[in-house]
């Protein structure tokens, strides 16, 4: 039986891309999908067989320093980011799924407006966690709140009056504080029960499918130079990477060495900004990184979750850089499970070389990276994930 679903995601690389294999198999399987998200993800969206609603509003995300710990005001401009964009989407999505009906919303984690469209609609609603999974006994938010944190202070009373109100204009109930969410009937998650800290808290209600590749992992085409020299991927991903004077000590690190070197520098940084290139560098603003992946020996990363199972999944080893809370949360996890090793805050160019070369060499880490691969590839991913939402709306 062939139906519709509407997925509801903020249009940013590691929100949207782990959930385009799901929506290819949705499709593969006769199912109709529906993707609303900012206009400069909707190519992406409709390349994965859904038709793409354009929710008109593009949040841009506060500078790394302002997600750089998690304090009051940080939880409040996060909280308000989200009421602005839900308060604005919301009238877009309406009128739309009023006129096209999904018989349920898939939302991701950070969007206020999947679960309160979905009440609209009177439609099941489905939460997608591309990164750690909550619950009443366990949140990342939670853990990294410092211990003079005050729930009832005035910036967080303001978000929650701004939730109560936004409620009230849509005739819905009010969502949910990101301190306190209570987990939808059923929750997709991007992430190996392996990789989730407290797994053994999370209940029938949540499917841990892990990361998949789908046709991203078919896509543009990456050959290192030299096949027989170790290939070593640089990345701090797609948000806060406006790092120029790491990629210059990565330069200084691996010039003069035996690595052949893909690193990317994003958008906002002109690779000639950075000085004379190495010949064993190869530098542009993006690479295909899971084209990259294939052949790479070690990733030099953010830790951002979307890179980390990526990078799991092809058993690549991680030498993390993390630029935010979030972010080294992933980092402290894979160190804690033998797949990473963090490096200092600071790393001078010596301290990046040796702690790759250190990884490189780690046996026992390549084992537990391949052994952790073996278990995602095995994982069920997309399939398991349409698995679940079929015999959900079948109950």
């Amino acid at each position: 039986m062939s139906r519709h679903f509407a997925f509801v995601a903020p249009p940013f690389d590691g929100h949207v891309n782990p959930t385009l294999p799901l929506v290819e198999e949705l499709c593969r399987r006769g199912h109709r999908v529906s993707y609303a998200t900012g206009r400069r993800r909707l190519d992406t969206a409709e390349a994965s067989g859904a038709r793409g609603v354009d929710t008109l509003v593009e949040p841009s995300l506060p500078s790394t320093q302002s997600f750089d710990e998690i304090t009051v005001e940080t939880l409040a401009r996060m909280m308000h980011m989200m009421l602005d964009h839900a308060r604005d989407s919301l009238p877009v999505l309406r009128r739309h799924f009023t006129e096209d009906p999904p018989e349920a919303v898939c939302y991701d984690m950070m969007s206020l407006g999947g679960p309160m469209l979905a009440e609209m609609l009177g439609v099941p609603a489905v939460a997608l966690f591309p990164s750690f999974a909550a619950n009443e006994r366990f949140s990342l938010m939670r853990h990294f709140l410092p211990d003079d944190f005050d729930p009832n202070h005035p910036a967080l009373r303001e978000a929650a009056t701004r939730r109560r109100e936004l409620a009230g204009q849509f005739g819905v109930s009010a969502p949910d504080s990101m301190l306190s969410a209570t987990p939808a009937e059923l929750n997709l998650v991007f992430v190996p029960y392996q990789f989730q800290p407290a797994a053994e808290t999370f209940d029938e209600r949540f499917r841990f499918l892990g990361p998949s590749m789908g046709s991203r992992g078919r896509g543009e085409s990456f050959t290192p130079p030299d096949d027989q020299a170790p290939l070593l991927f640089i990345s701090l991903g797609t948000t806060f990477n406006d790092r120029p004077d790491f990629y210059r000590r990565c330069l200084r690190a691996f010039g003069d060495s035996g690595w052949q070197v893909a690193m990317s520098v994003g958008d906002r940084i002109d690779p000639e900004e950075l000085g004379p290139l190495p010949t064993n560098f190869d530098v542009r603003p993006r690479f295909p990184q899971i084209e990259v992946l294939r052949h790479a020996d070690v990733f030099l990363s953010h830790a951002g979750m979307n890179s980390t199972m990526e990078s799991l999944y092809h058993a690549v080893p991680l030498v993390t850089c993390p630029q935010m809370a979030e972010q080294r949360a992933n980092a402290g996890q894979a160190e804690k499970l033998g797949l990473a090793r963090r490096l200092p805050e600071g790393a001078d160019a010596a301290t990046l070389r040796k702690t790759v070369d250190d990884v490189a060499g780690d046996e026992r880490m390549r084992a537990t990276v391949a052994a952790t691969a073996a278990g995602i590839r095995g994982g069920g991913g997309a399939v398991a994930g349409v698995d679940a939402l079929e015999a959900h709306l079948a109950r």
